[in-house]
């Protein structure tokens, strides 16, 4: 249907003032291209990453996270890996848990194992992440108290020699304290990756990894390098978990 044509003195519809309206100086919608707005310090990009300030920080980073790495000494690792090889040689459930990117860890670890490290194998590790079941982890938070949402779950599943493996850069969350306390009663064997403060954890499991330091990215990344050689020294085969 054709359009009707609008008198000399009817006032314009919402379409028509729309569109002889002047784009306001500074608009969102400006017709400007993106790049010609980068470069007009809109969007400061290329000034922000030629900062000499942000690539000295890089490098501080980096070399710090260096330290970190080469202070994994292979002994202390090494006997960690030996209790993965006993848990899978002894047809064990492994349990692991965190908080935040410590959760997020267990979640990856949990992924190696069960996955990357178990086709290499006649059998697979029986392995868990009990940071992965939110319905669950939200229930047992908020029906007992978030101390519970680790213990819970092993209350479900674990059983004596099972291995409950936590990682926590204070070394005090109360959730973690709780489930090793608790797998420590019930005859698992425990093993804490921690940083630098140890906390309460480094007391109380039974086998103890320590970062040396307090910053929580560097320290969870080197737990995660942890893991991947736990995870790797089967899948690449430096670890038979038949021998003993």
């Amino acid at each position: 249907m054709p359009g009707r044509v609008r008198r000399a003195d009817e006032p314009a519809g919402p379409e028509q003032t729309k569109a002889a309206r002047p784009q306001q100086a500074g608009s969102r919608r400006s017709a400007e291209p993106l790049a010609g707005r980068r470069q007009s310090g809109l969007f400061p990009v290329a000034a922000f990453w030629q900062n000499p300030n942000v690539n000295d920080w890089i490098a501080t980073y980096l070399a710090g996270q260096k330290r970190v790495v080469e202070a994994l000494a292979p002994e202390a690792v090494a006997p960690l890996i030996r209790l993965l090889a006993k848990a899978w040689r002894e047809d064990r459930q492994v349990f692991l848990c965190g908080n935040g990117g410590s959760a997020a860890n267990a979640s990856h670890f949990a992924t190696d194992l069960g996955k990357g490290a178990s086709d290499r194998l006649e059998r697979p590790f029986r392995v868990m992440s009990l940071t992965d079941n939110v319905p669950w982890l939200t229930a047992l938070g908020n029906d007992y108290a978030y101390e519970e949402v680790f213990v819970g779950q092993l209350r479900n599943f674990a059983r004596p020699g099972d291995l409950l493996w936590v990682m926590s850069v204070s070394g005090n969350s109360p959730n973690l304290v709780r489930a090793v306390e608790w797998a420590n009663e019930h005859g698992m064997e425990t093993i804490a990756l921690v940083g630098g403060r140890r906390g309460r954890l480094a007391e109380l499991a039974r086998h103890v990894l320590v970062v040396p330091d307090e910053h929580y990215g560097r320290v969870e990344d080197a737990h995660m390098h942890v893991c991947h050689l736990a995870a790797y020294a089967f899948m690449e085969g430096a670890a038979d978990p038949r021998e003993p």
